[in-house]
C-alpha cells in the first residue's frame, strides 16, 4: 500500500485538502494529514477546524511515497515558511517521489526550487513565480510531470485527487473510485 502525506497549514484551502485525503483514501493509499504549524487543529481559510493526524515535525518521512501541498491563503504562505514541507518537497523531489501540489501551492514548489525544467499550472494569474523558477506554466487544470503533479485550482480537485489515486493505487483503483463518486 503507497503512503502520502498532505501538509495542513493554517488558511489551507479545505476542499482542496479534504478532498484529496478521501479520494486518496477511498482507493487504498494511506494518507497522513501533517500539521504544519505546531498545533494539531489546523483552522482553514473559512474557519473549519481540522485535526490532523500528527504535527508535521514529529513525522519519519522515509516511509511515504509522495507529499502533496493543498492551496488556500494564507495556507500556501505558511507552507512556504515552513522548513519541515521545504525538506520533504526537495528530498522527494530529488528521490523520484511524487511531489503534487494545487491552486496557488505550486509556488511554494518553485520557492523550494523543485519546478526548474518542469511543466506545471498553478491557479489563474500566479504563474509569474512558477516562470521566474524556470517552469513552464500549462495553463491547464492539471499537469503532469515525471513525479511533479500540479492542479490549477479547487474545480480541478477531483481530476487532481484521481490522478494521485492512479499513480500511487494503480489506474484501477483510480477507476473504481471515480465510478463510485460518479465523476464523469
Amino acid at each position: 500500500m503507497s503512503k502520502a502525506v498532505i501538509f495542513f497549514a493554517p488558511g489551507l484551502e479545505e476542499c482542496e485538502g479534504l478532498l484529496c485525503v478521501d479520494i486518496l483514501r477511498r482507493a487504498g493509499v494511506e494518507v497522513t494529514i501533517a500539521a504544519v504549524g505546531g498545533v494539531q487543529t489546523v483552522k482553514s481559510a473559512r474557519q473549519v477546524n481540522v485535526v490532523a493526524d500528527a504535527l508535521a515535525e514529529e513525522l519519519d518521512y522515509s516511509a511515504f511515497d509522495a507529499c502533496i501541498l493543498p492551496g488556500g491563503l494564507p495556507g500556501v504562505d505558511n507552507l512556504k515558511a515552513d522548513a519541515t514541507v521545504r525538506r520533504v518537497c526537495t528530498e522527494f523531489a530529488a528521490a523520484g517521489k511524487i511531489v503534487a501540489a494545487i491552486c496557488a501551492a505550486p509556488t511554494a514548489l518553485a520557492a523550494f526550487g523543485v519546478l526548474a525544467g518542469k511543466q506545471a499550472t498553478v491557479y489563474p494569474g500566479m504563474d509569474a513565480p512558477l516562470t521566474a523558477a524556470g517552469a513552464h506554466y500549462t495553463g491547464l487544470p492539471l499537469t503532469i510531470d515525471g513525479n511533479i503533479v500540479t492542479g490549477e485550482a479547487l474545480g480541478a480537485a477531483i481530476p487532481f485527487a484521481l490522478a494521485l489515486a492512479r499513480l500511487l493505487a494503480g489506474p484501477d483503483a483510480s477507476a473504481r473510485v471515480k465510478s463510485a463518486i460518479v465523476y464523469q
